[in-house]
């Protein structure tokens, strides 16, 4: 069951990576805003023009954490799994990578259970079974039955 290994395209990792540094730049700049208003705690000076000013950073920062945000799921899932593009054969087509790779973490996992590795390799090599046949009816027992589960008579 080899299947090609469909790697993520590197305009998609692109995108992914600079949407992050968007969503960084953005929270500096959000969060800049709080750190300048208490540095000028309690200066009225000039107070409505840097109102507006942090006002301005505060609200470019808060659009450059969605747009970041937007390119992310962009690049994680592509055009068409992302929902820009509603054609659901390119959507599965943009997703498999990390559909594949989210199925490669559960059998990582689930490959570390002791039950799991027991079930593995009774299906992997399947133990012969020995059957004992009823003398009277010719139905086939377990090999430690005493007694026909057919016909009640002993074997």
């Amino acid at each position: 069951m080899d299947t090609p290994k469909k790697q993520i395209p590197p305009e998609r990792k692109a995108l992914y990576y600079g949407g992050m540094a968007l969503i960084g730049i953005g929270l500096l700049l959000f969060l800049s805003t709080f750190f300048t208003f208490m540095a000028n705690f309690g200066n009225f000076d000039n107070f409505e023009g840097r109102a507006q000013s942090e006002g301005a950073r505060a609200l470019g920062g808060m659009v450059l954490m969605v747009i970041g945000g937007f390119m992310m799921n962009v690049g994680a899932r592509g055009w068409a799994g992302s929902g820009v593009v509603l054609d659901p054969e390119q959507a599965r087509k943009d997703v498999e990578p990390w559909s594949r790779m989210g199925g490669g973490i559960v059998q990582d996992a689930l490959s570390e259970v002791e039950v799991v590795k027991k079930l593995e390799n009774r299906l992997d090599s399947p133990e012969p079974q020995i059957k004992a046949r009823c003398q009277k009816c010719q139905t086939l027992n377990d090999e430690t039955a005493k007694f026909c589960n057919q016909c009640g008579a002993a074997i």
